[in-house]
């Protein structure tokens, strides 16, 4: 039996605005798509942690025993500057300022994407398709959706008329909002504009002679609009319909819902089951924005090479950090708040190294099978990760007073515990406990045991001021030392 036969798991649907059970479309199975990056600058801190929130989730469902199709795509052409509908393409604008072929932006940035998720320890996705690969596709999607009735072709560009669409669908249903409204509130439409209405988007532009990024097309030459590129991959490779559609929650309008009228217009059906939207990051309390300084990016947190932190952090720290807020709650990241994640983390793995070493007795004084229901039940719960940490610390708690002898563990209880704490804290969480090499620990423990051992004579020959000089500027150096029944114990 796998185990997602015994885990009922629960998720928020942002179509719905309600949790519900997630029930795959085939069992066993599940088709997960995300929007994946436009590849014009280093990737962004706030879309890392929304790509490892669903890292997180992907990892999760492989845990459980599903198999999951997991395609997270590459948007390296048709994604124009401010997401207007009019302008330049954002790479193609990188490039001219760079005076670089297009393609060899999408390679720099794609190259630095895929980097700074290897340091984060990402999984890959199971297809990373790219917009650029996907032509044909959505020019046929186009033709399908005109040959339908709801789009219309001016001057070289093809557009989805929305008010068409409403009548006899719901235009914003995912985000909540109506068409009335949205007329009511958009400006008049110039002479020089081609589109019916202000809401209507575009499914193909016209390349006008400056524009770099152009593919024929049965309507000239020109370029695919945004949202498509989602739609042709997500139903190339998951089907007309699928499971779990995943994204930041910026892009639930216009974008996704967009992707939602798109596949109802090309082939009436509602394109997926359970959608799912990840929150923002904010830095000192504020909106990050290169404009005002008020950014960082990930790199420059590893190496402690900026003037907002006071010090590197490890990814897998920053990882620790960001899966401690519920990956649909706004996050601050601040130097003070890193410092704090930073101890808890130290703590955790230091519990984790400690558990094989644990001495074993005749009974266990917690309930093993209890708590490790507790951390399904937290993952099971809209992947609550924040209450998965909390529960690991129960176990911290437990770790610990097994060491200092007041409370105990049988081995089969023990195996359990290291079991389930490597699997929720390297599987699903997808942090690593990298410890200096083997050469390095053997040096300092045999430095600190030396000091341990001096410590203990200077007791001995009641030379308490050496003793504790010996304990304090250890403790400085950050390895704390540890009195007990068996002897002196340190940890770092």
């Amino acid at each position: 039996m796998q185990l997602y036969q015994e885990q009922t798991v629960r998720i928020h649907n942002s179509l719905t605005g309600k949790k519900e059970t997630f029930i795959p479309l085939n069992e066993g199975q599940i088709g997960m798509y995300v929007c994946g990056p436009t590849v014009y600058s280093n990737v962004h801190l706030g879309n890392c942690r929304t790509f490892m929130s669903f890292d997180m989730i992907f990892r999760y469902f492989r845990h459980l025993g599903y198999k999951v199709r997991y395609v997270r795509n590459i948007t390296d052409a048709g994604h124009l500057v401010d997401d207007a509908e009019d302008g330049e393409d954002k790479i193609a604008k990188k490039a001219r300022l760079e005076q670089l072929e297009p393609m060899e932006v999408v390679q720099r940035y794609t190259l630095d994407f895929h980097n700074i998720l290897e340091k984060f320890n990402f999984l890959p996705p199971s297809i990373e398709p790219t917009a650029t690969g996907h032509i044909i596709e959505q020019i046929e999607i186009i033709k399908e959706i005109l040959k339908k009735g709801y789009a219309y072709e001016i001057n070289g560009s093809v557009y989805f008329d929305v008010v068409k669409f409403n009548k006899s669908n719901d235009y914003g249903k995912l985000s909540g909002r109506k068409l009335e409204d949205m007329i009511a509130n958009t400006r008049e439409l110039t002479a020089q504009d081609d589109k019916k209405s202000p809401q209507d988007f575009a499914l193909w532009k016209k390349a006008e002679p400056e524009h770099i990024m152009r593919w024929p097309s049965p309507w000239g030459d020109g370029f695919p609009g945004w949202h498509l590129e989602c739609t042709a991959m997500s139903t190339k490779y998951l089907g007309e319909t699928f499971d779990i559609h995943g994204g930041g929650m910026d892009l639930k309008f216009p974008h996704h819902e967009c992707e939602i009228a798109q596949a109802e217009a090309s082939n009436g059906k509602s394109p997926v089951n359970y959608w799912l939207h990840a929150n923002m990051l904010t830095l000192n309390g504020k909106k990050m924005a290169k404009s005002t300084g008020n950014s960082i990016l990930p790199g420059e947190i590893f190496s402690g090479e900026n003037n907002i932190l006071s010090k590197p952090f490890s990814p897998s720290m920053v990882r620790f950090f960001m899966m401690q807020a519920h990956y649909t709650s706004i996050l601050d990241i601040s130097n003070d708040a890193l410092l704090a994640s930073e101890k808890g983390f130290n703590k955790l793995m230091e519990a984790i190294n400690s558990i094989k070493s644990l001495p074993e007795g005749k009974k266990t004084n917690f309930d093993i099978n209890t708590w490790r229901q507790g951390c399904y039940d937290a993952m099971n719960d809209d992947f609550n990760t924040p209450i998965l940490i909390a529960k690991l610390f129960d176990a911290v708690k437990h770790i610990n007073l097994i060491k200092e002898n007041t409370e105990s563990i049988t081995i089969e209880d023990k195996d359990l515990l290291l079991q389930t704490m490597q699997n929720f804290t390297f599987d699903i969480l997808g942090l690593e406990n990298k410890k200096s090499s083997n050469v390095d620990s053997e040096k300092l423990s045999g430095v600190v045991e030396l000091l341990i051992q001096l410590r203990k004579e200077a007791r001995e020959n009641k030379d308490f001021a050496t003793s504790d000089k010996i304990r304090d500027q250890l403790a400085g150096l950050g390895i704390q030392l540890k009195d007990g029944k068996e002897g002196t114990t340190y940890s770092l």
